[in-house]
């Protein structure tokens, strides 16, 4: 069985963060480990709080599972400042990672950041120039290249810019577009287009946790990076077609879908 690693936050109502990713790696059939980079206390209606784990237990956990277990892909998620970014960084070089997906959360649907200002320069100097793929939302695209991401031109300027910084590939989802949901792949050359139809609903939650974990896990079960995206694009659509309305706001995708159809369970 491949073994998949996820550093990233905990999110108390199940649907984002280390609870997803660890959900969508078992629907994926690969082995799911986890380094737990904050603590955060939310629901489907906002972040109320965050604590984050010191660099140095971060660190330990790397070590504990990397010392003893050897991974096919890294899922990385929500780091909060320079400091855990540089000890991640230093850590993932050590090991020698590949297949490393970085999804540069940022900011909480809720408008919580989740990323301190300062890191932004670290994470772009240290992270993205050692990913595989980076996976971000137009949001987050803007915050990193400092240009405005509104349109699937801008999209594709990005992605450029991105890449330039050192990613392999980069993945701009386009999920917070004006009709379908758009995600642009560039590889240094070529685009690639993922169109899918925009799907009505609110719940959304962990979406850019889950899709970035799929990707993770399809790479570490050896397919190419196009496919890999095909792949995770068609999981989190149907995630999100039989979503779950839990909660008083935004609620989770449904990560077994798959699973629970087979099994004959509604």
């Amino acid at each position: 069985m491949k073994k998949v690693l996820t550093i990233a936050g905990s999110d108390s109502c199940g649907g984002a963060g280390i609870q997803a990713d660890l959900k969508t790696f078992s629907a994926h059939g690969v082995y799911g480990m986890s380094v737990i980079t904050a603590v955060t206390a939310q629901n489907t209606q906002g972040v109320f709080g965050v604590l984050d784990i010191t660099p140095e237990m971060i660190e330990r956990q790397i070590e504990a599972v990397l010392d003893d277990i050897s991974v096919d892909a890294v899922k990385l998620g929500m780091v909060a400042n320079s400091k855990t970014i540089k000890i991640i960084a230093q850590a993932l070089e050590k090991y020698q990672i590949k297949n490393l997906v970085v999804d540069p959360v940022m900011v909480s649907k809720s408008g919580y950041h989740l990323l301190q200002p300062e890191a932004k320069h670290a994470l772009a100097k240290y992270l993205i120039p050692m990913a595989t793929v980076v996976t971000p939302n137009l949001f987050e695209a803007e915050a990193i290249t400092g240009m405005r991401v509104a349109t699937l031109d801008q999209m594709k300027k990005a992605a450029i810019q991105i890449n330039k910084m050192g990613a392999k590939h980069v993945l701009v989802k386009g999920g917070h577009l004006e009709g379908d949901a758009i995600d642009v792949l560039y590889d240094g050359d070529d685009f690639q287009y993922f169109n899918s139809p925009r799907i009505h609903t609110q719940n959304t939650h962990g979406t850019g946790c889950t899709l970035s974990s799929a990707i993770a896990s399809n790479l570490a079960n050896e397919m190419n990076i196009s496919l890999a995206v095909e792949k995770a694009k068609e999981y989190i659509t149907i995630a999100i077609e039989q979503s779950f309305s839990i909660g008083k706001g935004v609620g989770p995708t449904h990560h077994f879908y798959e699973l629970y159809r087979k099994a004959g369970i509604n």
